[in-house]
């Protein structure tokens, strides 16, 4: 009998200690005052989805409400309103949508729910699609968050080939400015390398027409990979993902993109992110308290630290931190101009033949 009680006992102590360990999610009210509506992907891509999920689940988290979702059925602006609609049905105050292709949605809707805020990242509202005059307008009940990817992307690009690669790829997902910026960025930090190390770099460059992972993808990233391409930044959201399957199975290296994205493949070197999720979360708290700034389009580059490269350098031989903290330092100091004359899609135009590096030889492939 005493044995008995010694194993039941023990059984007890052993499940309050693993109780005690466990880490449980917080408890949280179910409301529907906080709705994400994905672009092309899910909340657990790995890229600009999922990082402006996290900034609002991080909001929602901490005031102790259910942070929620949608997965639009397709991807037109027909299909987007539709999942804002239905968002809005469901008690939906703050909408985030993430993704250049919301734009259209985003001017339409919030005309018609002026009660509703809307942050909108990596676009600006316009009706593009349906009238001539590309109207731009950012709504009272909108903000726009905008990233200075081709800071990012000089950063990774620069990191790149004082890691010693000269043989680069950049796979970009679909030709939104966001990605054509991105490239250009990359483009520009690796001309800047090679001029200070006394090297010419190759790059092949395309565009894959989708964010979405494809085997098409994966075996054009082999072929790139055993045409002796070293590096391949993925500018391609859950695409990236079929870049890494690439650069595994041929022992290649990836650039990720928007967030952090080493841990999803031990072939990614480092990653040219912006701080989505932070941004998002700060968004989101003013919309659901105070301060929230309707009608503006708010701009995060190196001036406000809002693009980094992440602060593991495992993956570049002979890029640290200090080479980075001085780079950094450099790009927002806009030291010769070397921030200045990064090109954007603003002002080169979406055809990346049309750029001219000296140091930089592109291969644009359709």
């Amino acid at each position: 009998m005493k044995k008995f009680v010694t194993l039941v006992f023990s059984a007890i102590l052993l499940f309050s200690l693993a109780a005690c360990g466990s880490s449980e999610k917080p408890k949280l009210k179910e409301d529907h005052s906080l709705y994400l509506i994905t672009d092309q992907g899910t909340i657990n891509d790995k890229s600009f989805n999922q990082g402006s999920y996290e900034g609002m689940e991080q909001y929602a988290h901490e005031v102790g409400i259910t942070p929620n979702y949608l997965r639009p059925t397709g991807e037109t602006t027909v299909e987007y309103i539709d999942s804002i609609e239905k968002a809005i049905a469901a008690g939906a105050k703050v909408i985030v949508t993430p993704g250049f292709l919301f734009e259209e949605a985003v001017f339409i809707s919030q005309d018609a729910h002026p009660d509703v805020k809307f942050i909108l990242v990596d676009g600006v509202p316009n009706n593009a699609k349906f009238d001539a005059t590309h109207e731009e307008k950012v709504g009272d009940n909108t903000v726009s968050i905008l990233y200075r990817e081709e800071q990012s992307g000089f950063l990774a690009g620069y990191a790149a080939v004082k890691s010693g690669f000269t043989e680069l790829g950049f796979m970009g997902g679909i030709a939104v400015p966001p990605v054509i910026n991105f490239g250009y960025g990359y483009l520009a930090g690796a001309n800047l390398a090679a001029e200070e190390e006394g090297v010419k770099v190759n790059v092949k460059y395309t565009y894959l027409g989708q964010f979405n992972p494809s085997p098409e993808f994966q075996n054009q990233a082999v072929s790139w990979f055993n045409d002796g391409v070293e590096v391949i930044f993925a500018s391609a959201g859950g695409a990236g993902n079929s870049v890494m399957a690439a650069a595994e199975e041929v022992d290649g290296k990836v650039i990720g993109v928007d967030v952090d994205q080493s841990a999803e493949s031990d072939t990614v070197i480092t990653s040219a992110t912006k701080n989505l999720k932070g941004s998002v979360y700060e968004v989101v708290k003013s919309a659901m308290t105070e301060g929230f700034k309707g009608g503006e389009i708010l701009t995060f580059g190196v001036g406000e630290d809002g693009v980094t490269l992440p602060d593991n350098f495992d993956g570049l031989e002979g890029f640290g931190q200090a080479e980075y903290d001085a780079l950094y330092a450099r790009l927002k100091a806009d030291e010769d101009g070397i921030q200045s004359n990064i090109p954007v899609l603003s002002t080169h135009g979406d055809k990346v033949s049309a750029l001219s590096f000296d140091n930089v030889t592109i291969e644009s492939i359709e």
